[in-house]
């Protein structure tokens, strides 16, 4: 790979001008609070309705829908785990979200996708774990797959931002 196609940027998910950016949906897809009342609101009304026609997600899933009134054309819907301690499967579940947001970007013709940080909010995935987790799964599949020409990680606040700057250069 001649140049690190990860980028982290503090700032708004919505207005990210990439292809596709995910959301960190709840099982039934139809808006809640956070990440997800923020795409919702941003892309409108009509999402709503193409959310109902999905019948909800389980959680590790993803699924698919256009972005609507977003700068994105489309919306990645992935549910991420509740963390309850480790001991139910929650890292697995959430390395299923970006490998299965990823399959599908690269399914629709995606080269541009924007993260927020999964599950690190009111469902109280540990911060660091939940963004070595992440950074792992979205370089293992940029290792196989070059489709992707930019991952963006957009956190909501500097305290976010800095553990993805921190756990990106340990890494590299």
């Amino acid at each position: 790979m001649p140049s690190e196609p990860i980028v982290i940027v503090e700032g708004d998910i919505t207005r990210q001008k990439v292809d596709a950016i995910v959301n960190a949906a709840n099982t039934s897809l139809l808006g809640g609070g956070g990440v997800d009342g923020a795409i919702h609101d941003a892309a409108g009304p009509e999402l709503l309705e193409e959310c109902r026609a999905l019948h909800g997600c389980h959680t590790g899933e993803a699924k698919i829908t256009r972005g609507y009134r977003l700068a994105a054309r489309w919306i990645i819907h992935t549910v991420g785990p509740v963390w309850r301690g480790g001991g139910t499967s929650e890292d697995e579940l959430l390395a299923n979200c970006y490998r299965q947001s990823l399959s599908l970007a690269v399914q629709n013709g995606v080269r541009s996708i924007a993260f927020p940080a999964i599950s690190t909010g009111a469902y109280g995935f540990p911060l660091e774990r939940a963004t070595r987790i992440a950074l792992r799964e979205v370089r293992s599949f940029l290792e196989k797959d070059s489709t992707l020409k930019k991952v963006l990680f957009v956190c909501f606040d500097s305290h976010t931002r800095k553990c993805y700057e921190r756990v990106l250069a340990e890494s590299v």
